[in-house]
């Protein structure tokens, strides 16, 4: 949803206090375009502090961020007349990213949770900084910040750079319309004064885990939606094989294994199934005991994810609630240094959420495959091809769900778990939490692209299934997932034709959430 565009006068308000944002402002401002504010307190808060480093940078003595150097160079004591130097070359220098430009609505979230950190009162920069940065955000100018240069560590440090070098004047930004164009050209028309930076503020605006902790806020509603796909998929599969839904009875789930998310996938499930008069049928023509693992277990496998995603919903919301920078203004007035620039709380749970995202594709794609194999779909056409031979069906869409599924155990193999030192071993352990977010934005993308050809598959079976007529009838919600894809322009069963449109049309389907709200019209809501 990346809208380029200034924010309306009349655009939704998200406003900025000392106490903390939700999940829900980071997405009404990265992907929504709200409008941004800081309150009272939070301004209060902020000249407060700012007072206190005002303080500190008049004493002879050399405190860390105020009156020194950084990192490796720290041990430096700076004079006064040479600060406000010290901050523009820190900022310059830390733009140092390479790459492709991210994506808007990622460097919406990382100025937006910038400015929620500044207005905790907690950095001591001048509230001018913060209102900057707000009046950024509503002019919709967007930074140009490269892919490479953040290891997740003393915060996102390049991303973070390409951002406030654009609060001095300098730098490359997209304007309202997404062309690039002179920083200075694009103030001026939004009527946004360039802030000169003074002691402390440059740090301040490089130092923490935004970028990392944004792109985890937007990966887990993706995912939330996916899963809920994902549930709604397998049940379709489930019912075009004629399989049983008695293993998603609620008896056999929290009572006997208290997986919460494992409960919620067997009840989105049974919710789909529900009036199926195709499901029960696996003791007709082709007997079997049970349904294979990719069917039976969809809810024990979907609901492991569903946990995963609520443990990454918990260190998200405190991260949010984090005022991370170092050195931080404490409310008695201390100026101290810590760590908590230190991204491995984040960058854990981006690397949990890519080995659940892989794994829920494999085991889509593993439905898939059963629907396209004559020997195991209980009575479909091989490929679920109109005249199998001459035509090929469905074959080549489970290819590239294959090289999806492969890509995606690919971008499971965790960043976290690398470290490479820096800053002349100052920074000896570093987080790679940017990178850890940075696959897991691309293997969620890939998911919903996994679920989008089971999708098709499910659809075009189910229709077969369906004009056979020799099984009974569908369920009202599958039934309403298989008129939501023929409506979006996925087709259905009969002669080969173009495919990639139909797939393309199948995962615009599943991305928009229409799917989900189509048999939710039927359902009510699913978890």
């Amino acid at each position: 949803m990346d809208m380029h565009s200034a924010v309306a006068p009349d655009a939704p308000l998200v406003q900025v206090g000392k106490a903390d944002v939700s999940a829900e402002d980071v997405l009404a401002v990265a992907r929504g375009n709200a409008r941004v504010e800081i309150g009272p307190d939070a301004l209060a808060e902020m000249a407060a502090s700012r007072a206190r480093i005002d303080a500190l940078a008049a004493e002879p003595r050399p405190v860390y961020g105020v009156s020194t150097g950084f990192g490796a160079l720290a041990v430096r004591h700076i004079s006064p007349e040479l600060r406000a130097q010290l901050q523009r070359s820190l900022v310059r220098s830390h733009a140092a990213g390479m790459g492709p430009a991210v994506e808007r609505e990622v460097v919406r979230a990382l100025m937006f949770l910038r400015m929620k950190t500044l207005a905790s009162g907690r950095t001591g920069v001048r509230p001018l900084v913060a209102q900057t940065m707000a009046a950024l955000l509503n002019a919709g100018i967007t930074p140009v910040v490269r892919e490479f240069g953040s290891l997740g560590c003393s915060g996102d440090l390049a991303p973070l750079s390409h951002c406030a070098l654009v609060l001095m004047g300098e730098g490359t930004a997209t304007g309202p319309d997404g062309v690039e164009k002179p920083v200075a050209e694009l103030l001026a028309a939004a009527g946004i004064e360039p802030v000169e930076l003074l002691e402390k503020e440059g740090l301040a605006l490089i130092n923490g885990t935004d970028g990392m902790l944004g792109m985890l806020v937007m990966a887990i509603a993706d995912l939330q939606r996916l899963f809920t796909t994902a549930d709604i998929t397998a049940a379709m599969t489930l019912e075009a094989l004629l399989g049983t839904d008695k293993v998603l009875a609620p008896e056999l789930h929290a009572p006997i294994r208290p997986h919460p998310g494992q409960a919620l996938s067997a009840a989105n499930m049974l919710a789909v199934l529900k009036g199926s008069g195709l499901t029960g049928h696996h003791q007709d023509d082709a007997p079997r005991v049970q349904d294979a693992y990719s069917i039976r277990c969809a809810p024990q496998v979907a609901g492991a994810g569903r946990d995963t995603l609520a443990h990454a919903q918990l260190v998200a919301s405190r991260e949010l609630a984090a005022s991370v920078d170092n050195p931080v203004v404490l409310p008695d007035g201390r100026v101290e240094s810590n760590g908590n620039f230190h991204g491995a709380p984040v960058a854990y749970v981006l690397d949990f959420l890519a080995i659940a995202a892989a794994d829920l594709g494999s085991i889509s794609e593993r439905r898939t495959d059963r629907l396209l194999d004559k020997a195991r779909s209980h009575g479909l056409p091989a490929f679920l091809a109109d005249d199998p031979g001459v035509d090929s069906g469905l074959m080549i869409a489970q290819y590239t769900q294959a090289a999806l599924v492969s890509e995606n155990k690919r971008l499971a193999v965790p960043a976290s778990v690398d470290s490479i030192p820096s800053s002349a071993m100052q920074e000896d352990h570093v987080s790679m939490g940017w990178s850890a977010a940075r696959k897991l934005r691309q293997a969620v993308e890939n998911l919903g692209r996994i679920l989008a050809v089971e999708l098709t598959a499910a659809a075009r079976a189910l229709e077969i299934r369906q004009q056979a007529d020799a099984a009974g009838t569908l369920a009202p919600a599958t039934a309403a997932a298989m008129a939501a894809a023929r409506e979006a322009g996925v087709g259905g069963a009969g002669r080969d034709r173009f495919l990639s449109p139909d797939l393309e049309a199948a995962a615009a389907l599943v991305a928009s959430g229409d799917l989900v709200r189509a048999v939710e019209r039927v359902t009510g809501p699913l978890a």
